[in-house]
Parts: structure tokens; C-alpha cells; sequence
């Protein structure tokens, strides 16, 4: 009995074994709530003809923002010979895997037919951009699973059990510049593509306008490279699993400073442009976004804690080198991505324009997740969670040690001079 309650105590009940387990008690309610929506169907949840796309989606356009940094890295490694950030990459690769994942979940839960997800492959509609999305995400990831086939080969059971497997899994990182140029090509036309599905909506003002695959596309780089960054440092205070070289994550968070100007600017740029006329439809729903009841995220969640402050930390030396500081400015760019794409689109559902005969006149509409969206939606976070626990515990997918041949190689002096 006491030798039971020892081992317990031993693997169970320690940070690792507590933290499984939380994630397994979410999990598991989140398989019911998921078996409910497949069961009865989308009257189940709080979604409505006129609010088609909630929680689900929003955790959608978040988890495939913040998995940007797999295609930003690899760009950077692999096309313009950044190796010494091979490590950083690697991180990103695994993440970004987890997260068109988490997109995947997301989508089978919103589309009401899981059973048809396959008709997208069989009848090409190329005049749809929700088409186009589609293509993309199954096709970059599937170009993810062959980036992350090495990391993969590194988990000791299956190299023990499938030594040859493993070994042919390993030579898959010689094609990495070829999937490299793929994965851009891809996820540029599918981050793009994402907010064009929005800014070709003509019946919604607020997102008719043709900055939006620009705005999309910028929040996912900034969001993508700063959640790479702040998991590899996050991981290392947890674990010792995670090894990571804060001199490669603080000139990273440098430039992911400088790119947050660009995003600042086009974000005022957006935001200013709205206000010169009165249009009807877009007028009101950008009060309810800057006035009304999205101001709170708009002005805190997206522009303050979200973009003006993380940028000043990240460019003012004294604050960037302090790893507090710049997990804290990473975390928040996070955040402020998160917020972006849920404002965006909840801003344009919750303000109705009509457009019957006679002056057109704007009505309002309100959204709230029922428990099941709640629960499914915090099952798939759980999920994405857990697999990048399990990935820095049994894969090492952070570790920045240099110990590859392509990393001795490298002129540091040079490298030195490409401030990223």
C-alpha cells in the first residue's frame, strides 16, 4: 500500500503528472461536447443565420495566425541562408504542425457535416475563395508533416521499434529548401487568401475593402515568429528538457520589433481610413468596434497591450534584454493577433445592414457561445497544448544547441551582421 501511494505520488502527482491530467479532464469533456455537435447538429450551439461564424471560427483564424512563424522561420533558414536560426525553425515547424491542426478541429466542429469535408477535392469551385482556402490548408499541411517528419524520427521508442523508418523519416530534412519554397508559397496565398474571404464581402462594409488580405497577412507573420519565440522561452523555464541560446530569440525579437512598426502603421492606416465618411453599415459597426462593446478588446486587446507597448519594449534595448520584459512583449503580440482576428470577425456579424427598397437602415445582432462551443473550443486550445508538451518533453523540438554540421559551418561574424 505505501509502496502505491509512493508511485503515485512519484509520477502522478508531480507539475508534469498534474498538468496531463488537467489537460486530460478538458480533453475528455471537450470528445463529449464534440460527440454532441455531431449528434444534434449545429442547434445545439448559439450560432445563428445571421452569426454563422463564432468561437470556432475565431479560435481558427487564431490557431493558423500564430502557427505563421513555421513558414517565416523556414523562409528566412532555408531561402536566405539563415542557418544559425535552424533551432528557432524547427520550433516553428512543430508549432505551426499543431496549429493547422488545431484549425483542422475547429473546422469539423463549424461545418455542420464533417462527413462532407471531402467534396472540396472533388468538385473544384476556383471562382471560391473560401476554395482556395481550403486547397491550401490541406496541401501546406501536408507540407508540414514531411518538415516535421525529422523531428518526428527523434522520439527514442520509435527509433528503437522502426530504426529504418526512422532513419528514411531523418533524410527528409535534405528536401527542406524545396519544402521550404512550397510551404511559402502556400501559406502566403492561404494567409492572404483568409482575409480576402472577408475584404470580397460586399454585404458587410465593415470588412469590404481590400487592405484585409495585407492586414491578415501581417498580423500572422508578427504572430507566428512571436509565439515561436515566447514557447522556446516559456519551455525553457518549465522544463530542462528545453535547451534554448537567448542571444538567437533576443535578435529575433529585434526584428520581430521592427516588423511590428510596419503592422502598427497599416493597422492606424485601417483604422483612420474608416472615419473620413459616413457609409451605412460600416459606420456603425466601427463604433461598436471602437465605442461600443468590442471597444474593450479593440483599444486594449489589439492596439495598446497588443501593439504600442510590446513594440516599444522589444526596440528599447535595456527592456528587450531582459527575458521578463520580452516574453511579456511576446505575450502580448499574441494576445494582440487573438484579438484582431476576433473582433474581426465578430465586428462585421453583429451589425446587420438591409438592404430592402427605400433608405438602408442598420440593425444589431448579439452572440454569445453556448457551453459546448465553450467546451469543444478549450478541448482544442487543450489539445494544442498538450502536444507541444509532449513535443518538448519526448521530441526536444526546443533545442537550440548547435549540432549539426550546417550550424558548425556557419560564419558567425556574418551572420552577426544580418540583425533578425
Amino acid at each position: 500500500m505505501k509502496t502505491t501511494i509512493k508511485t503515485i505520488r512519484e509520477n502522478i502527482l508531480t507539475p508534469w503528472g498534474l498538468w496531463l491530467a488537467l489537460l486530460g479532464v478538458i480533453l475528455f469533456s471537450a470528445l463529449i461536447g464534440g460527440l454532441m455537435v455531431f449528434w444534434k447538429g449545429l442547434s445545439i450551439t448559439n450560432l445563428t443565420d445571421r452569426v454563422p461564424w463564432g468561437l470556432w471560427i475565431s479560435i481558427d483564424l487564431s490557431a493558423i495566425a500564430v502557427s505563421a512563424g513555421a513558414f517565416s522561420f523556414c523562409a528566412g533558414v532555408y531561402l536566405f541562408g539563415l542557418k544559425r536560426y535552424e533551432p528557432i525553425a524547427r520550433t516553428a515547424t512543430f508549432i505551426g504542425l499543431i496549429g493547422y491542426t488545431m484549425a483542422m478541429l475547429s473546422l469539423l466542429l463549424d461545418i455542420g457535416r464533417p462527413d462532407r469535408f471531402w467534396k472540396a477535392l472533388v468538385y473544384w469551385n476556383t471562382h471560391s475563395l473560401l476554395w482556395e482556402v481550403t486547397m491550401c490548408v490541406m496541401l501546406y499541411l501536408t507540407v508540414l508533416v514531411f518538415e516535421s517528419m525529422p523531428i518526428l524520427a527523434s522520439f527514442e521508442w520509435f527509433r528503437k521499434k522502426y530504426p529504418r523508418i526512422a532513419e528514411k523519416m531523418e533524410k527528409v530534412h535534405h528536401y527542406a529548401p524545396v519544402l521550404a519554397i512550397i510551404g511559402l508559397g502556400l501559406s502566403s496565398l492561404h494567409q492572404s487568401s483568409l482575409g480576402a474571404v472577408y475584404g470580397v464581402i460586399k454585404a458587410r462594409p465593415i470588412w469590404y475593402k481590400p487592405e484585409m488580405a495585407v492586414l491578415f497577412m501581417l498580423s500572422a507573420i508578427v504572430g507566428g515568429l512571436a509565439l515561436t519565440l515566447l514557447a522556446s522561452m516559456l519551455s525553457a523555464r518549465l522544463t530542462s528538457k528545453a535547451k534554448i541560446n537567448d542571444a538567437l530569440i533576443e535578435r529575433a525579437a529585434h526584428f520581430v520589433g521592427y516588423l511590428m512598426i510596419g503592422y502598427l502603421y497599416f493597422r492606424f492606416w485601417d483604422w483612420l481610413a474608416q472615419t473620413y465618411t459616413y457609409e451605412p453599415g460600416r459606420t456603425e459597426a466601427f463604433e461598436m468596434l471602437t465605442k461600443g462593446t468590442l471597444s474593450f478588446n479593440f483599444w486594449f486587446g489589439e492596439m495598446i497591450f497588443g501593439a504600442l507597448l510590446p513594440t516599444f519594449i522589444l526596440l528599447y534595448r535595456p527592456m528587450r534584454l531582459s527575458p521578463f520584459w520580452r516574453m511579456l512583449a511576446l505575450a502580448m503580440i499574441v494576445g494582440g493577433v487573438v484579438a484582431l482576428r476576433f473582433d474581426t470577425n465578430l465586428v462585421g456579424l453583429l451589425t446587420v445592414i438591409s438592404y430592402l427598397p427605400g433608405q438602408a437602415t442598420v440593425s444589431y445582432t448579439s452572440y454569445t457561445p453556448s457551453l459546448v462551443e465553450w467546451v469543444t473550443g478549450l478541448g482544442i486550445i487543450a489539445y494544442g497544448l498538450l502536444a507541444f508538451s509532449l513535443g518538448v518533453k519526448y521530441l526536444r523540438v526546443v533545442d537550440h544547441r548547435l549540432t549539426s554540421k550546417e550550424h558548425k559551418s556557419v560564419d558567425v561574424n556574418a551572420m552577426d551582421a544580418v540583425r533578425i
